[in-house]
């Protein structure tokens, strides 16, 4: 059955008791928002468990893989994290194209205090060495003693990791472990704006299907319309990724018209045109605010605490399915077909988790 709600976002409200044994193996079951998130899911940055536990081991080990097959090698024990103060935070921005911050609350005098924030540096520390030669910086923010240097810096939230990129400031709302922190901060390194020229980019395109996704057809790079619409990509980058095309070919395929900007909602079968083309910048950031909500939407480790933590009324739906298993995938089916009937129904939310992803 779907169980359902109408309430607000849970992530402060206590978990509910695990299941039983039996069913934590079922390869799809689905939750109540409103009795809270599960139990792997509590905890704003302080969610460190199984992360940490395989971070732990990878340092042990001649080397370590992450999930999405990144190589991770041997902790060197080299610092590369920098103590962020008032005298070299401005040194420090310039000196790395993109900087990750973590902002922390001052640490405890007791010991379990200090491990965990050992464990938490270690985990800056090992993904500083795996990006050190693609200039990206990483430094730790004391909320009380670096009190000055926060405010300057526009950092609010304690225990959050904050990415300096030129002018863009980003909030990770990811999970706390390195490879998965590596991935996005590789992302964010990337063009906000990615080309289709053939057949093999436009297969690509289609198959992403989990995420938001934008694509324009432009006459050039040098076109006002693609401008505008690179600009309002550099707002959602690296979260919604912007798709240009300037082959007739390509846009015939999709259907696209010159100066035209489809918006494909994840899941859904048939895109949404953005009206009044040719759009300006503002234009564009107001549709994907207005339309940022998909009616379904997977549960990513990199975006992770931003999805749990949507404060929305309504109708919300948990659902656990496992994409490889056969019941799984047809029961992830009847997901996308719920979500296609109810796409205009702005109080529905429903949020899959693929147990693969997040054990519990």
């Amino acid at each position: 059955c779907l169980c359902q709600q109408r309430a607000a976002c849970p992530a402060s409200r206590p978990a509910p008791e695990r299941e039983p044994p039996e069913a934590q193996g079922s390869p799809l079951s689905l939750a109540r928002l409103g009795e809270g998130p599960p139990e792997p899911l509590r905890g704003r940055m302080k969610w460190l468990g199984l992360s940490l536990a395989a971070l732990l081991l990878a340092l042990a080990g001649p080397g370590a893989r992450g999930e999405e097959g990144l190589d991770f090698p041997e902790y060197d024990g080299i610092d590369r994290v920098i103590d962020v103060n008032l005298k070299n935070y401005k040194g420090v921005l310039k000196k790395y194209e993109v900087l990750a911050l973590l902002y922390h609350e001052p640490v405890g005098e007791d010991k379990a205090s200090q491990r965990q924030f050992e464990l938490e540096e270690l985990i800056l520390e090992l993904a500083a060495q795996v990006l050190e030669d693609k200039g990206v910086g990483f430094g730790l923010v004391d909320a009380e003693k670096d009190a000055a240097v926060a405010k300057k810096l526009g950092l609010v939230e304690e225990d959050s990791i904050y990415v300096y990129k030129e002018d863009e400031v980003i909030e990770y709302d990811g999970e706390f472990s390195a490879d998965t922190l590596v991935e996005f901060l590789l992302d964010v390194l990337e063009d906000p704006v990615e080309f289709i020229d053939g057949e093999n980019e436009l297969e690509a395109f289609e198959r992403i299907e989990d995420v938001p996704k934008l694509i324009g057809y432009f006459k050039n790079e040098d076109s006002e319309h693609f401008k505008a619409f690179e600009d309002a990509a550099e707002e959602f980058h690296p979260f919604i990724p912007f798709f240009a095309t300037f082959d007739s070919k390509v846009a015939k395929k999709l259907s696209l018209k010159l100066n035209e900007i489809d918006y494909y909602e994840p899941f859904m079968e048939k895109p949404v045109t953005i009206p009044d083309k040719p759009n300006s910048e503002e234009e564009i950031v107001q549709f994907m605010q207005e339309n940022k909500r998909p009616t379904l939407r997977k549960l990513h480790p990199d975006s992770m605490y931003e999805t749990w933590e949507d404060d929305l009324d309504g109708i919300h739906i948990v659902a656990f399915a496992e994409e490889d298993d056969p019941d799984g995938y047809e029961f992830l089916e009847i997901l996308k077909e719920v979500a296609q009937d109810n796409t205009d129904n702005p109080d529905l939310s429903i949020i899959w988790i693929d147990p693969e992803e997040f054990p519990l």
